[in-house]
C-alpha cells in the first residue's frame, strides 16, 4: 500500500509505476483505493463509474478497469458538496459534513472492502492508494481510505514524501509519530519522489532519515518530465495555463470552475502541430484557433460563471470570427440553446439559456449514463473509442449527429467542421478526430500512425523502468512475501 505525507505527493503515480513493475515480473497485479475525491473519472466495461486514477492503473496492470477498484468516488459539486458515487453507481448529493458526520462510515468501509475481496481473490497482489495524507489526527474516526484498510487487509505501507515542496524531514518524521502503535507497525519504508539534481548529494540526508525513522528508505525517485501519465488531479493545470503562441494551432482549452475529465486534453499535447493551453482569459480566448469548453460537474453553474467574467462573450465572439469552438459533455450542453433542470439535479436553477451556438437543447435528470463506446466519426469507416459519463439527454433540432455508435444510436452535434459538441470523452484520442481538428485550421499531422493506446503502453514502460533504477526492489518483494 502506498500512502503519502499529504495531497499531490505522487501516489497515483507511484502505484501506477509499481503495478507495472508486478505485472513485467510475472505477477496479476490489480489497484484499489477504497475512497477517492475527484472529478477525474472513468466508465468501466462494465458500466460503472471509477475513479480516472485507477483507470490508469488498471492500465498498468494490463486489466479492465473495474468500479472495485474505486468503490467509493466523490465528484465535489461545489466547495461544499458532491456526488457521492458507490459501486459505480450515484447515490445522491451530499455536504461534506453530511457525508463525513451523517453517513455510516462503518457501512462504506464494509463496502468498501467486499470490493477489495472480490479483486483480491483474482488478483495478486493488490496495490493499494491511501489518499491524502494518513496523519490527519481529526479525521482518522473517520477514515476508511488510509490506515483503516491497511490494518483490515495487513498490507505492507510504504510512505511516499514529496521532496521537491520541501520539508521532507519533517513531513516524514511527524507523519510517523502521529500513527499510533499498530499502524506505525504496518509502514515498512519511506519513498523520496520528484528529487531535482544529482541524487549523490542526498547519500547522507537518506542515511539521515533512516537513522531517524527506523526506516529504511525504499527508494529515491527523480523528478521527470519525459514520461506522460495520466494525472488524476486537476492541480496539474496550474502548470498548463498558457497563451497563444505564433506558428502553431492554439487550442484554448476553458478554465471551468468544476471542470471534469481534464485529461480528455492529454494527447493533443503531444501533437507537434498544437499549442494547447488551459485559460480563463478572454483575450487569449479569443485569439485561439480552436476553443474548447470542456466537461462540468455543474453545467449550469459554470455556464453562469462564463457569463459573469466574460468568458461567454469571448466564446461566442471567437465563433463569430470563424475560430473553432467544440464542446465536451457539459461543454456540449452549454454550447446548446436551453438547459433545463426539472428535478434540480444540479441546483435551484429550473432554466439556463445555452450560449446558443448549437441547435439542441438539454434536460438534466437524475439518471446517469456510464458506458464505453465504439464509433465513427463524423460518417468516416475507422472505428474510434470513447466513454460517456452524464446526466440528462440532449435534443437535436438541426446539424447532424457527429457520431454513430457501434449499437446504432447517434451522438452529438456536428454544425461544421469547426463547430460540433459531444458526449464523448476521450474523443481526442483518435486520430480521425485529431486530423479533422487540424484540416479545419488548414494543417495535416504527422502522426499518420499514431496509435494513442501504444503510445499509453510505452509510458508504462518508462514509469516502471525509471521506478526501477531508483528503488530497493529485491527489498520490496521481500516484505510482499512476508505478508503474505
Amino acid at each position: 500500500m502506498f500512502v503519502g505525507t499529504g495531497s499531490d505527493v505522487g501516489k497515483s503515480i507511484i502505484n501506477a509505476g509499481f503495478s507495472r513493475i508486478f505485472k513485467q515480473d510475472g505477477y496479476s497485479p490489480a489497484p484499489f483505493k477504497a475512497q477517492n475525491m475527484s472529478l477525474n473519472s472513468f466508465a468501466g466495461i462494465d458500466g460503472l463509474e471509477l475513479g480516472r486514477a485507477q483507470a490508469v492503473q488498471a492500465e498498468a496492470c494490463g486489466i479492465e478497469p473495474l468500479s472495485e477498484m474505486n468503490p467509493i468516488l466523490l465528484k465535489p459539486t461545489s466547495n461544499q458538496n458532491a456526488q457521492v458515487v458507490l459501486n459505480g453507481k450515484p447515490m445522491g448529493n451530499q455536504s461534506a459534513k453530511e457525508y463525513f458526520l451523517g453517513t455510516d462510515r462503518d457501512a462504506l468501509f464494509a463496502e468498501a472492502m467486499n470490493a477489495y475481496k472480490k479483486l483480491a481473490d483474482q488478483y495478486n497482489p493488490m496495490v493499494i492508494e491511501g489518499a491524502g495524507s494518513i496523519s490527519e489526527i481529526n479525521l482518522r474516526e473517520k477514515d476508511i481510505v488510509n490506515m483503516r484498510v491497511a490494518l483490515e487487509v495487513n498490507a505492507a505501507v510504504i510512505l511516499i514524501a514529496d521532496i521537491d515542496r520541501g520539508g521532507v524531514f519533517g513531513s516524514v518524521y511527524g507523519t510517523l509519530e502521529l500513527l499510533p502503535p499498530e499502524e506505525r507497525a504496518l509502514v515498512k519504508g519511506i519513498l523520496i519522489n520528484k528529487f531535482r539534481g544529482d541524487i549523490d548529494l542526498f547519500t547522507e540526508g537518506r542515511k539521515m532519515l533512516e537513522d531517524l525513522t527506523g526506516l529504511p528508505v525504499v527508494g529515491v525517485v527523480p523528478y521527470f518530465q519525459d514520461i506522460h501519465i495520466d494525472d488524476e488531479d486537476s492541480v496539474v493545470i496550474d502548470h498548463k495555463s498558457g497563451k497563444t503562441r505564433d506558428g502553431l494551432i492554439n487550442v484554448a482549452v476553458v478554465l471551468l470552475r468544476h471542470m471534469s475529465n481534464f485529461t480528455d486534453f492529454n494527447v493533443l499535447e503531444r501533437v507537434p502541430e498544437i499549442n494547447l493551453f488551459y485559460t480563463a482569459n478572454p483575450e487569449e480566448i479569443e485569439k485561439a484557433d480552436v476553443v474548447i469548453i470542456p466537461g462540468s460537474k455543474n453545467t449550469i453553474s459554470d455556464l453562469e460563471n462564463l457569463r459573469k467574467i466574460g468568458l461567454a462573450k469571448a466564446i461566442l465572439n471567437s465563433h463569430r470570427n470563424g475560430n473553432a469552438v467544440y464542446g465536451i459533455c457539459g461543454g456540449y450542453q452549454m454550447m446548446g440553446q436551453e438547459i433545463h433542470d426539472p428535478e434540480h439535479v444540479e441546483g435551484a436553477i429550473d432554466f439556463m439559456p445555452g450560449l446558443g451556438i448549437l441547435p439542441v437543447f438539454t434536460t438534466l435528470s437524475d439518471e446517469k449514463r456510464t458506458v464505453q463506446s465504439e464509433f465513427t466519426f463524423r460518417k468516416g469507416k475507422e472505428n474510434c473509442a470513447g466513454y460517456e459519463i452524464h446526466m440528462g439527454k440532449t435534443e437535436l433540432r438541426g446539424g447532424s449527429p457527429l457520431a454513430i455508435l457501434n449499437d446504432g444510436s447517434e451522438d452529438g452535434c456536428f454544425l461544421n467542421e469547426k463547430t460540433w459538441g459531444t458526449y464523448l470523452h476521450g474523443i481526442f484520442d483518435n486520430l480521425p478526430v485529431i486530423q479533422s481538428i487540424l484540416k479545419s485550421c488548414g494543417k495535416e499531422t504527422q502522426l499518420q500512425d499514431f496509435n494513442y493506446q501504444e503510445y499509453k503502453n510505452e509510458q508504462y514502460n518508462k514509469l516502471a523502468d525509471h521506478i526501477r533504477k531508483c528503488c530497493d526492489m529485491e527489498y520490496v518483494y521481500r516484505i510482499l512475501e512476508n505478508f503474505n
